[in-house]
């Protein structure tokens, strides 16, 4: 295993985080449930992100079965402690692109009907999963966390469940946060929310690489 023993509680908090961090970044789908938000409603924006959220969600467990493969490559500590210094560096580099680019480039113009709830969910399902690239951020996750414990399989499942609701809690957080400043919402405040996220996983990354450095558990 990658760490001993399984601890279910342990599995769910990372879950959350990795839920989280998967759905901070403002790319496609974060820049069209912003603007739903804004044009359309709260609620409207929401159910983009729970589309989003279900794409998410795919994404993960393809990556956690690809990965539940290699396990046995990274049982002992030798080579976990590699893993989880390229996962760290992953984040890393991931972060310092997200502080760097500009998500006002993917603004596009919204219809000016509103069209059902349903119909915004399947859509932020489709925009989310129509970018694969998301399996390199998982992987990095699941390597800096050492998530992936495929013969604890509820352990496991707790984790996975926690992903989606991760996910969940930031496009919430999100929607109420841009309905309550909409008055004064612009393309600034999406540079500005980017470079946060950005800068948290610059941390996280660095933090990991001085985490594993010193031998620690994270």
């Amino acid at each position: 295993m990658w760490f001993e023993p399984v601890n279910a509680l342990d599995l769910i908090i990372k879950g959350l985080l990795i839920g989280v961090v998967a759905s901070a970044p403002m790319g496609p789908v974060g820049v069209l449930c912003i603007q739903r938000t804004l044009n359309k409603g709260r609620w409207y924006g929401f159910v983009t992100g729970i589309g989003a959220a279900f794409s998410d969600i795919i994404y993960a467990l393809i990556t956690g079965f690809g990965m539940s493969f290699v396990v046995d490559f990274i049982q002992n500590e030798d080579t976990l402690f590699y893993v989880q210094m390229g996962g760290s560096a992953m984040l890393l580099a991931f972060g310092l692109y997200m502080f760097r680019c500009d998500p006002a480039r993917s603004i596009r113009p919204t219809s000016p009907r509103k069209g059902t709830l349903a119909h915004n969910m399947v859509t932020g399902f489709l925009v989310t999963f129509s970018n694969p690239l998301i399996i390199f951020l998982f992987v990095a996750l699941y390597a800096r966390f050492a998530f992936v414990v495929p013969e604890h399989v509820i352990p496991q499942s707790l984790g996975y469940l926690s992903i989606f609701v991760g996910a969940l809690a930031w496009w919430f957080v999100l929607t109420a946060a841009i309905d309550k400043v909409r008055a004064h919402f612009n393309e600034r405040g999406l540079l500005v929310i980017n470079r946060l996220v950005g800068s948290v996983v610059i941390i996280a990354g660095i933090v990991g690489f001085i985490v594993t450095l010193a031998g620690l558990s994270l």
